[in-house]
């Protein structure tokens, strides 16, 4: 088994650069979270030329739209929505600096290429892991489009949050070498 690669947000080229598709990673600091719509809102407010609502410069982005928090708790179960849905808004936000996304399911060669040429990753959270995933959410906090619910942008302090590396800044992807294993096995 590799060793765990113990990453800090924002993450910069060096830090992206290291990651090797297959890797597993531990992060802690500040992530992010926006599903479809909010993605939408954060492109269309990029097209008419006005600041997001927040610094994308070395973020990471988590796809999800955690449940309500129980009392005593900072977030209810926060586990990874499906990623595909995201792949129209991806580069764009790539290109304003973003360097991360966490999410399930494959991505789009289009998604994968501009990765590659903006040195950004993609991490897959466990999906059906939401309760763990969310003992590593410090606090969270809504800062955008909070009429979306649950899929409002919030700012999350993590502590090691665990990911795997599917998609490099190389162009490598988890699922095909996993899938050319297989075959090779047979």
């Amino acid at each position: 088994m590799a060793d765990l690669i113990k990453l800090t947000t924002p993450l910069d080229d060096a830090a992206v650069a290291q990651l090797k598709a297959g890797d597993q990673v531990s992060i802690s600091g500040v992530l992010y979270t926006a599903r479809d719509v909010a993605h939408k809102r954060l492109v269309d407010t990029l097209d008419a030329g006005k600041p997001l609502p927040f610094d994308m410069t070395g973020q990471v982005i988590y796809y999800v739209g955690p449940s309500p928090a129980k009392p005593g708790q900072v977030i209810g179960s926060a586990g990874p929505t499906t990623s595909y849905r995201m792949d129209l808004y991806a580069e764009r936000l790539m290109e304003v600096g973003m360097k991360g996304m966490i999410g399930k399911g494959m991505r789009d060669k289009k998604v994968v290429d501009a990765m590659k040429k903006h040195k950004c990753v993609y991490f897959a959270a466990i999906g059906g892991a939401a309760a763990l995933i969310a003992r590593s959410i410090k606090a969270a906090e809504v800062i955008a489009y909070d009429d979306l619910g649950p899929e409002a942008v919030r700012r999350l302090v993590v502590e090691d949050f665990r990911a795997v590396v599917i998609n490099d800044v190389n162009g490598n992807d988890l699922y095909e070498i996993g899938k050319a294993q297989y075959r090779k096995a047979k």
